[in-house]
């Protein structure tokens, strides 16, 4: 029992010395973002990741005191990126799903907004109910919970998908798509622009728990539990403190953080 013991100890220290010697620095957090996606996040004149995001991102970096870099990363490739250790966050509008928690880990949200319906300004359409929708052609981004809600709640539309947000305003302009979904933040800063003149929110969407999730969270890997925490931590801070706030009324006239 004794030399039992001493092996299963010796095995115990092993495993814990392993675990010290590769703990992560994270002295430096390199974060991706998809910068399709205003007022979220999108380029600059410059090629700069600006918006809602990367400000709430540069807070949370000072609150931890660490390095950020950031990079753009196309959607589709960008929770893959994030496993092949390519970086190490994803902050960008991502809805915390029970799907995506398959294959990674989310912190704290940053903002919870409901998704709504854009149509061209002289759509003859009138509601956003299935019916009202039935035999429409309906545009979304790829792999979004927009993309599977469309699905999900309007069976009787044509569901067409695009690699970014651009696309599908470049559709929804030239008359190619009747109508697009998407966050309600996003199209309505997009109709309030020059680009999206041609077009107005129709309505806005009951969100569904299952699809659209708890809001928008940072992804992690699930490895990296610490640095989930140490996030979690600056994002209490910074909501304590009146930074995430400031960084609201920068952008927005109402509450982006949800109930």
């Amino acid at each position: 029992m004794r030399r039992e013991f001493r092996l299963a100890a010796a095995a115990a220290i092993l495993v814990v010395g392993a675990g010290a010697a590769q703990a992560k620095d994270w002295s430096t957090i390199r974060i991706a973002m998809d910068a399709t996606y205003p007022p979220f996040e999108s380029l600059d004149a410059s090629g700069q990741i600006v918006g809602f995001d990367k400000d709430v991102g540069d807070a949370i970096c000072a609150k931890m005191q660490v390095k950020c870099e950031f990079t753009n990363q196309a959607w589709d490739g960008i929770i893959p990126g994030l496993l092949a250790n390519k970086y190490d966050a994803i902050l960008s509008s991502m809805s915390i799903t029970d799907e995506r928690k398959k294959q990674v880990d989310f912190t704290d949200k940053v903002y919870n907004t409901p998704p709504a319906i854009a149509v061209p300004k002289d759509s003859k359409l009138t509601g956003v109910t299935p019916d009202d929708l039935k035999g429409v052609t309906m545009g979304a981004q790829t792999s979004t919970t927009h993309a599977n809600y469309a699905q999900e709640k309007f069976p009787g539309a044509e569901l067409k998908i695009y690699p970014s947000p651009d696309e599908y305003k470049l559709d929804l302009t030239n008359g190619r798509l009747d109508a697009a979904i998407d966050d309600v933040v996003v199209l309505d800063a997009w109709v309030k622009s020059d680009a999206g003149a041609c077009c107005k929110i129709l309505g806005v969407l009951k969100p569904d728990p299952v699809i659209n999730g708890q809001g928008a969270g940072i992804a992690v890997r699930k490895e990296d539990g610490d640095l989930r925490e140490k996030i979690n931590k600056a994002i209490a801070e910074i909501r304590a403190d009146g930074t995430y706030k400031k960084i609201n009324e920068k952008y927005f006239n109402f509450d982006v953080y949800g109930s």
